[in-house]
């Protein structure tokens, strides 16, 4: 009776801890065993759209990108914050692959900023001067400028995580109609006789030491930014002038301090200096009357324009 007693407690207890414990993966049954799943980071992250992070990523098609990562600004900056992580360097590279196998895309650089921050760049709004400093980084990666074309956006959904903004940037694919070409060429020729016409004429006081601008003098040189852009062989021309008050090649000095003075401030906002050639006329093209203070203000200017 004992012995049936104990056979039967063994008999149990086997098939509990067969139920029980085989299940929980126990026995090794590479069938029964519970998958445990790790979510992936940075599709978690990429979910958290609460305007705090942006993620670097592209697609067209079939062919696409992404990483958490992304390319940062200082808040009312626009200069990149370096260094640029792996994951985005690779994916610039494999942008870089497609749109040199599909001649007839371009990318699309959206730059963000908010209403709370200021404008410190040469350009109408800080979305636009950070879209630029990015150009100039996929130029360096092998991207040529007359592939991307650049935008600014007003967003205050974006707030700052540890004192920076992290990817204040959108980026896009745009495919090429077949009538595009002509109709971009026609833009260009436009937009050159619109600088040519109307171009930015800068005013010097003696000993100055920074340049302030309006809204209409950003946008032209927004406008000339865009020509280099787009076209290779375009350039663009600093000309000083002055007065003629002094000696005519103090005068000349004076000048070409002047238009080396406004190139530098435009190779701080991103333009190639090595596209923009600067230039000193002295007192040989004045555009007033020297006989008077008014006259003589007038000639005191630097000229940028396009060739």
């Amino acid at each position: 009776m004992y012995l049936l007693l104990i056979l039967l407690t063994i008999l149990i207890g086997t098939y509990f801890y067969w139920k029980i414990c085989c299940n929980a993966v126990c026995c090794g049954d590479t069938d029964t065993q519970r998958e445990v799943v790790v979510p992936d980071k940075d599709i978690e992250q990429s979910n958290n759209m609460d305007g705090a992070s942006n993620s670097f990523s592209w697609k067209d098609g079939d062919s696409s990108y992404s990483t958490q990562d992304n390319i940062n600004f200082d808040p009312s900056g626009f200069a990149i914050l370096r260094p640029i992580s792996g994951k985005v360097n690779a994916g610039i590279d494999e942008l870089q692959l497609y749109l040199s196998g599909n001649e007839n895309k371009s990318v699309d650089i959206t730059g963000l900023y908010t209403s709370k921050e200021d404008n410190p760049s040469a350009f109408p709004n800080l979305g636009l001067a950070r879209a630029n400093a990015v150009k100039n980084y996929l130029i360096s990666k092998g991207i040529p400028s007359t592939r991307m074309n650049l935008n600014g956006e007003l967003n205050d959904n974006l707030r700052p995580v540890d004192g920076i903004y992290k990817g204040p940037l959108t980026f896009g694919i745009s495919t090429a109609a077949e009538d595009t070409a002509a109709k971009e060429q026609s833009e260009l020729e436009a937009l050159r006789t619109k600088i040519k016409a109307n171009p930015l004429v800068l005013y010097f006081e003696n000993a100055q030491t920074s340049i302030s601008l309006t809204a209409a003098e950003r946008q032209k040189i927004a406008d000339i930014a865009r020509y280099l852009d787009k076209v290779e062989s375009a350039r663009a021309i600093v000309t000083g002038h002055t007065d003629n008050t002094g000696g005519a090649q103090g005068n000349v000095n004076i000048s070409r301090k002047r238009a080396e003075f406004a190139k530098d401030y435009l190779v701080q906002n991103g333009i190639d200096g090595n596209r923009i050639d600067a230039l000193g006329k002295g007192p040989n093209e004045p555009v007033a009357s020297n006989s008077t203070e008014e006259g003589r203000a007038q000639n005191r200017r630097t000229v940028v324009t396009v060739n």
